[in-house]
């Protein structure tokens, strides 16, 4: 098992660093990384999708390549221009309601991405939850003024009945993701009506086959996101996008342009707005984490592994 710590270009979700696992098997190797904020029993999936792609490998993909979008965290309007314009994509996720941020600031960025890509390019953005339902009806009307239209909004609201009534409101399809992923029933959404699209990602799902059976079960487009991980984990939501049977929206799996650095010597790098489809992960080549971090990642991968062995 080799443990790492990468910098993070800019913060996300209030860390400054990414870390995470990387565990070897007879298929390959396996990435187990959850966030601080995931609790051991909410960690398991992340173990399971780690062992399937260390121990059974993955489904055969029907694609060999996946559009992808840019991800724009929160930064300066003038900074999410050069993003975009370097990207070579054709799609942006722009991250909006960050804490202490004010909505102004967010249509500055919005307005300067539109900018970037040009009349053609879709923008998408992601409030993570952030808002009430009335804060989100009316950032969201805003927000498609600056941008001149908006392909979707991601998690507006924390709650199921608060996308659905959102939804109800606006114009702009709602995408759920942490609906999804932290979700007891993952299907809820769907059947709730609070959702036009589902965003799924590998990891939190427990792997591609459990994430194929729920993109097959909801019914729904999807889009296939990263959860921020190393390239090693990045190939399992690549394999996963390359092995749905449609495929309509751009995916989230351009990220590593968040990293200052990576496990791997060639990393998942755009070319055209496309990645392409990896039959196995790449192999890790990096230098590990200090002695402390890797013993807590090494603790926290058997508590988990514990809970996983019972079934949870």
């Amino acid at each position: 098992m080799l443990v790492y710590s990468i910098p993070l270009r800019s913060r996300f979700r209030g860390i400054t660093a990414r870390e995470g696992l990387l565990l070897r098997g007879d298929a390959g190797w396996g990435e187990f990384c959850p966030f601080d904020d995931y609790s051991d029993a909410e960690s398991v999936p992340w173990l399971r999708s780690a062992r399937e792609a260390a121990d059974e490998g993955w489904p055969e993909p029907v694609r060999d390549r996946v559009p992808v979008n840019c991800t724009v965290p929160v930064v300066s309007p003038a900074r999410a221009a050069e993003i975009v314009a370097a990207s070579g994509c054709s799609t942006a996720k722009v991250k909006v309601a960050d804490p202490g941020m004010a909505l102004a600031e967010d249509l500055d960025r919005v307005a300067a991405v539109r900018e970037a890509l040009g009349p053609a390019g879709r923008i998408r953005v992601d409030a993570n939850g952030a808002w009430d339902v009335e804060t989100a009806v009316s950032a969201i009307k805003a927000l498609e003024r600056a941008a001149g239209g908006l392909e979707y909004v991601e998690q507006p609201c924390a709650s199921v009945p608060e996308l659905a009534a959102v939804r109800r409101r606006v114009s702009s399809p709602i995408a759920a993701d942490e609906s999804i992923r932290r979700a007891e029933d993952p299907l809820r959404v769907a059947v709730a009506g609070a959702a036009d699209i589902a965003v799924v990602k590998v990891a939190p799902l427990g792997g591609v086959r459990r994430a194929l059976a729920v993109a097959e079960a909801c019914g729904l487009p999807c889009v296939v996101s990263s959860a921020v991980e190393s390239s090693v984990g990045l190939a399992a939501g690549l394999a996963l996008a390359g092995a749905l049977p449609a495929l309509e929206h751009a995916c989230g799996l351009a990220t590593t342009s968040l990293l200052v650095g990576d496990t791997v010597d060639d990393s998942f790098v755009p070319r055209d707005g496309h990645l392409r489809v990896p039959r196995v992960a790449p192999e890790p080549r990096f230098t590990e984490a200090d002695p402390a971090t890797r013993q807590r990642w090494l603790d926290r991968h058997d508590r988990v592994s514990a809970l996983v062995g019972t079934g949870k």
